[in-house]
């Protein structure tokens, strides 16, 4: 970074009615970076530094970009980006040459409103890739292997692809989205050369506040109803499925196995609860423990646990070869993590899913199922269409 470069000193966080809202509004695509999360939102705008793409550690490489922020002049440098699926991806991560910060969306009164409507309608060619019934097909091949002891699971993911007759209007989306699923983490960030990640994920792969650490796997899904007998019917029947309170139980197992070595303390619940978003119930486990080393980074911790067999399945290795062979697309941002991360080692970073990619007039969405010995390779198909609906609606587009 050069020494001429002065990276503004960001502002103190802001709490009155509208201020979350308000940088919402002020997004721009391009060199924006929009992140909010259930304890603050924050707006980066243009480029101070880079992080750069080498050999060395991802998290090394991010201290030594912040470090160098704040000895130019900058008490409180942040970096903010996405960090994809491949190990040997480019992480998509700067230092914002201006960051402004607010509380809570969804403690903004405002954030009730409603947002604008989509203008597209019917107007979006779709094309599923692969087609669903291949997909199926995929799954099945999965749980063959995984029947004659090949390995215990895999998560398996599909896309459409969203074609529109005129520019995208990605604010306006990433403010549905924001209005839909407040409670979850909102984020639009350059993804690569013309390229915008925009989604609203519900589950956090790690947060660091000082030395206390926190970690949310959600694993195991069940498909919201608009009916609210119905709906309270699935919820009580996805805490008691043995197919995905097992495949939870493999996402929370290995993600306590990272995490020990870190920790003087790690909490584990023995049992899972419910988390909501407008489309999806989800099973959901709060990891919480103290730091052994307080010199360990919101970004140690997340690139220990990433992926997660919540994004990737168990063993590791083995499922990054079964996703290889068995999605026709290359996952990209799909399923990294996206997040920020200040110098002094405080972040969040989130596991990158209901997003969708943004390049020109097209717009590629992602979702994905874990696949486990027990699965139906209909429900999962299904479980995919219902991810799909967080973006779809945003759009005004059904499959």
């Amino acid at each position: 970074m050069s020494a001429s470069l002065r990276v503004p000193t960001a502002p103190p966080p802001l709490d009155s009615p509208g201020a979350a809202t308000s940088l919402l509004e002020a997004y721009r695509p391009g060199t924006d970076r929009f992140l909010a999360t259930p304890r603050l939102t924050l707006l980066g705008s243009g480029t101070a530094a880079r992080v750069p793409h080498d050999a060395r550690p991802l998290a090394l490489r991010v201290q030594e970009v912040l470090d160098a922020a704040r000895r130019s002049g900058s008490p409180a440098p942040v970096v903010v980006g996405s960090i994809p699926f491949a190990p040997d991806g480019v992480a998509e991560l700067a230092v914002p040459e201006t960051l402004r910060r607010a509380t809570a969306l969804r403690a903004d009164p405002l954030i009730a409103l409603r947002g604008p409507a989509p203008e597209n309608g019917d107007a979006w060619r779709i094309r599923e890739v692969p087609a669903a019934e291949d997909y199926s097909g995929a799954v099945a091949a999965a749980v063959k292997r995984m029947r004659a002891g090949g390995f215990d699971k895999v998560v398996l993911a599909r896309t459409l692809e969203l074609t529109s007759g005129h520019d995208l209007d990605l604010p306006a989306m990433l403010n549905r989205l924001a209005r839909r699923d407040p409670d979850g983490y909102l984020f639009a960030v350059p993804s690569g050369p013309g390229r915008t990640l925009v989604g609203a994920s519900p589950e956090l792969l790690v947060a660091r506040r000082g030395d206390r650490l926190l970690a949310n796997p959600l694993a195991g899904s069940a498909q919201r109803s608009d009916d609210l007998a119905e709906d309270v019917r699935r919820a009580a029947a996805l805490l008691d499925s043995p197919k995905d309170l097992h495949e939870h139980a493999v996402v929370v197992d290995a993600i306590r196995e990272q995490l020990a070595p870190f920790c003087t303390r790690l909490d584990v619940p023995e049992r899972p609860t419910l988390v909501r978003t407008a489309a999806m119930w989800h099973l959901s486990t709060t990891l919480t423990g103290d730091l052994r080393d307080p010199s360990s980074t919101a970004l140690d911790l997340a690139s220990a646990l990433h992926p997660t067999p919540a994004v990737c399945g168990t063993p590791t290795d083995v499922a990054r070869q079964v996703i290889a062979d068995s999605e026709p697309f290359d996952r990209g941002a799909y399923t990294g993590m996206v997040g920020w991360q200040d110098a002094d080692g405080d972040g969040d970073w989130v596991v990158t899913i209901r997003c969708a990619e943004a390049e020109g007039r097209t717009l590629r969405l992602f979702a994905g199922a874990g696949v486990v010995a027990e699965s139906s390779p209909a429900a999962e198909t299904a479980e995919t269409a219902a991810k799909f609906r967080t973006f779809l609606s945003a759009v005004g587009a059904t499959l």
